[in-house]
C-alpha cells in the first residue's frame, strides 16, 4: 500500500520533467485567458451570407468579358423570360465585385439577360472571389458543359486559356474534363481558313467534317472542298472518303469504259459505204434511229474533198 503514493509522486515529477522538456524546445505553453460569459458574447454578423445568394440590381451587373458563347438563342431566351415571370429565377447566377458596388457575371448570363427582358429589376447571385483566371475556368466549364456551344466557340475558349494563362494542353484538358486529344482538335480547328470557321460555327459544317477538312494543304483547297461538301449535303464519312481521293487521286478506282451498243447492220452498212467513197475514217453512233456520223480528215486536202463530195 506505501508503495503507490510513492509511484504516484514519481510519475507526477516524471510528467513535470517532460512537459519543461516540450518547453524548452516549442517555448513556454500559451496562457488562455477565461472566456467572458455567453451573455456578453456578441458575434459580429457576416457582410454577406456564406454560400447564400444576395438579390442584387440586374442593372449593377456587368457582363462577362471572358464569355466565349458569340450568339444567344433570341427565342429561347424569351420562353425563359416568360418563365422567370411567373416562377422567378430557380437557380442563382454567380458574380464577383467590380467595385463601385457593381459585379461582374461568372456563370448565368442566359439567366440574367432573360430577367432583364422579364423586366425583373433584382436577381438572386451567389458572390465569389476569385481570380481573373478562376472567372474564366468557371465560364469555360459551365459553357462546355452544355450542348448548344458550337466547335468554334470552344476553340476559341481553350485559345483564350492558352494565351491569356499561359495554359498548357493538359492543365487545360484536366480543368475543363476533356481529354487532351479533344482539346488538340479543337484548337486546330483555328487553322482553318475564316470563311470555312463560319460555316462550322453556323451548322453548315459539323466538327467531323471540319477535323477531315485540316487533312488538306492549302487554304483554297480546304475553300474550294469545304463549299463542295456543304452543298451536296455529305455525311462526315462521304467527307473522308472525299477528302482522301483529293490527296491520293492515283488511288481512286478507274472508271469502267462504257460497252459500246453493236450498231445495227444496215447502219454499219452504210458507214462503210461512205468509208470507202470518201476514203478518210468514218463514226456513226446510233441510238434507236438517231445519231450522229463523224468524219475523221488528217489535213487541208481530206477538207476540201469532203466539201466536193457535198457538192460544194
Amino acid at each position: 500500500m506505501s508503495n503507490t503514493p510513492a509511484s504516484t509522486a514519481g510519475d507526477a515529477k516524471k510528467r513535470t520533467a517532460l512537459g519543461k522538456g516540450l518547453e524548452s524546445l516549442l517555448g513556454p505553453r500559451p496562457t488562455i485567458a477565461p472566456q467572458a460569459p455567453a451573455a456578453t458574447v456578441i458575434p459580429t454578423p457576416p457582410s454577406e451570407p456564406a454560400g447564400r445568394p444576395l438579390e442584387i440590381p440586374v442593372d449593377k451587373i456587368e457582363r462577362n468579358p471572358y464569355q466565349t458563347r458569340s450568339a444567344f438563342d433570341e427565342e429561347k431566351l424569351n420562353e425563359l423570360a416568360q418563365s422567370i415571370r411567373s416562377s422567378g429565377v430557380v437557380q442563382p447566377i454567380v458574380v464577383r465585385e467590380a467595385g463601385d458596388g457593381r459585379y461582374q457575371l461568372i456563370m448565368g448570363e442566359r439567366r440574367w439577360r432573360a430577367s432583364q427582358i422579364a423586366g425583373k429589376p433584382t436577381i438572386p447571385a451567389i458572390v465569389r472571389q476569385v481570380s481573373n483566371e478562376q472567372a474564366m475556368e468557371m465560364t469555360i466549364v459551365e459553357n462546355l458543359q452544355r450542348t448548344d456551344l458550337n466547335p468554334m466557340e470552344q476553340a476559341r475558349a481553350y485559345s483564350r486559356l492558352s494565351r491569356e494563362f499561359s495554359l498548357t494542353q493538359e492543365q487545360m484538358a484536366e480543368r475543363t474534363g476533356k481529354d487532351r486529344a479533344s482539346v488538340t482538335n479543337f484548337l486546330r480547328l483555328l487553322k482553318l481558313p475564316q470563311p470555312v470557321q463560319e460555316m462550322v460555327e453556323s451548322g453548315d459544317l459539323t466538327f467531323g467534317h471540319a477535323r477531315a477538312l485540316l487533312a488538306l494543304s492549302s487554304a483554297p483547297e480546304i475553300l474550294a472542298a469545304a463549299a463542295r461538301i456543304a452543298t451536296q449535303n455529305m455525311s462526315v464519312r462521304q467527307t473522308e472518303t472525299y477528302i482522301k481521293d483529293l490527296m491520293n487521286p492515283e488511288q481512286r478506282p478507274a472508271k469502267p469504259e462504257k460497252v459500246k451498243e453493236p450498231l445495227d447492220p444496215n447502219v454499219r452498212e452504210a458507214r462503210d459505204l461512205i468509208q470507202r467513197k470518201l476514203g478518210l475514217r468514218v463514226h456513226v453512233e446510233d441510238k434507236h434511229g438517231k445519231g450522229r456520223v463523224i468524219i475523221e480528215y488528217a489535213n487541208v486536202d481530206d477538207f476540201d474533198m469532203i466539201l466536193r463530195s457535198l457538192g460544194e
